[in-house]
């Protein structure tokens, strides 16, 4: 199957969804960002200096989702209809674990938005924490489901265990 971003002499395009069905679409990713456990502990008593962590991580993965098309240079700009960020501390890992649900109605799906919403709480996450703890590591970025479209739904299994 050819890249949809690269023309038959290999430039890069941004693809022509204008033949397309305007239709619901929905995606949903997920990835983890794992700290000491001190750093997850602070976190969930809220006595961070900098404020509510997970509240302010929340609304940057909202913003990261809107405005997606303006950091990968090929996303096509989308009117968003739902942004949804769940974090939940797992301090058995220790760690914080981000799920994105991102929706649309249009003619292309909304994969990178969630991706995107993911990656931003997570660098927030890092930022508000990073000068208690700077060894902290983010993975298991991934794409959980996607509906709507040609293409249909695709779904991956395991979803949610520690990455």
């Amino acid at each position: 199957m050819p890249l949809t971003h690269f023309t038959e002499s290999g430039e890069a395009h941004m693809v022509d969804v204008g033949d397309k069905a305007v239709t619901r679409r929905r995606a949903v990713a997920e990835g983890w960002i794992r700290m000491a456990a001190a750093t997850l502990a602070l976190i969930e008593q809220g006595g961070h200096k900098k404020g509510d962590v997970l509240g302010i991580a929340r609304i940057a993965g909202i913003m990261g989702a809107k405005r997606t098309s303006d950091l990968i240079p090929l996303c096509h700009p989308l009117s968003l209809t739902r942004v949804a960020i769940d974090l939940e501390t797992r301090p058995e890992a220790p760690a914080v674990y981000c799920r994105a649900t991102v929706e649309t109605q249009g003619q292309t799906g909304v994969e990178m938005e969630a991706l995107c919403a993911v990656q931003l709480s997570l660098l927030t996450i890092y930022d508000m924490c990073k000068a208690i703890d700077r060894g902290m590591e983010m993975t298991g970025m991934r794409l959980l489901e996607k509906a709507g479209g040609r293409s249909g739904h695709w779904r991956r299994e395991l979803a949610g265990a520690v990455g």
